[in-house]
């Protein structure tokens, strides 16, 4: 159990940091609401309509393709950099990786999810 007592401290220190923050904040802002503060903000033109809408599909999947190739950049740049020392073993478990993100790429291009519409 002692082995688990700085990442308990180190955890409460953590919520209690971000609960403090909350309520200090809370205690120093200003609080005067108006109108105006009350208002959507859409880059200095007037609200039109609700903003509670659907959003094409569209947004969605191009956001999933992005986090896939965000997720191959979080891996291949670590793996290229220890890619000497790995050895060839690492080549071929990072070609395996790089080709199914590949089919990932290629089924999106096919289905039409990288067409903007």
């Amino acid at each position: 159990m002692s082995g688990y007592l700085p990442v308990f401290i180190f955890g409460v220190l953590i919520v209690a940091f971000g609960v403090v923050s909350l309520v200090v904040a809370g205690w120093l802002r200003p609080a005067r609401p108006d109108a105006v503060k009350l208002a959507n903000y859409e880059c200095g033109a007037e609200p039109i309509g609700s903003a509670w809408i659907q959003f094409p599909v569209g947004f969605y999947l191009v956001a999933l393709v992005f986090i896939v190739f965000d997720a191959l950049a979080v891996f291949l740049f670590p793996w290229a950099l220890v890619l000497r020392t790995a050895g060839l073993g690492a080549f071929w478990v990072m070609a395996v990786f790089v080709g199914i993100i590949g089919l990932g790429w290629l089924y999106a291009y096919r289905e039409g999810v990288l067409e903007w519409k």
